[in-house]
C-alpha cells in the first residue's frame, strides 16, 4: 500500500493490514510454527526444516523481523532465531479484537 493512500484508514486497519502482509506466506506460517514449538533454532535448521533454499528462508526470516515478530541474535557464524514474545503478544490482541468483531455480526445471506 503505497503511503499516501494508508493515510485513508485508521491506525487499527494499517496495523492489521500490515501484520496480515507479514503472515501472508505459507513458509513464514511454517517458520513461525516451528519456532514456537522450539523455543529457539538456527537457521540451518529452518533450511532443512522447510525444504527452501536458503536464499529463500533468509527473505522469509528477513520479513518476518522486519515485521517484528521474531527477533535474532548472532552466534558465530549463525543466527539463532525466536519469537519476540512482546511483538507476538500485540499481533494476538489486535487480531483477536478484530475477529471479535467479525464474529459478531449475524449472516446477511
Amino acid at each position: 500500500m503505497g503511503a499516501t493512500k494508508s493515510d485513508l484508514f485508521t491506525k487499527q486497519q494499517n496495523d492489521v493490514a500490515n501484520m496480515a502482509k507479514a503472515l501472508a506466506h505459507p513458509a513464514r506460517i511454517a517458520i513461525l510454527q516451528y519456532l514456537v514449538k522450539k523455543n529457539a533454532c538456527v537457521c540451518g535448521d529452518l533450511v532443512e526444516e522447510l525444504g527452501l533454499a536458503q536464499a529463500t528462508t533468509s527473505q522469509h526470516l528477513k520479513e518476518l523481523k522486519t515485521a517484528g515478530l521474531i527477533q535474532g541474535t548472532i552466534e558465530g557464524a549463525s543466527v539463532c532465531y525466536c519469537i519476540n514474545p512482546k511483538v507476538w503478544n500485540q499481533y494476538r490482541e489486535i487480531f483477536g479484537a478484530f475477529f471479535k468483531e467479525v464474529a459478531e455480526l449475524k449472516s446477511c445471506c
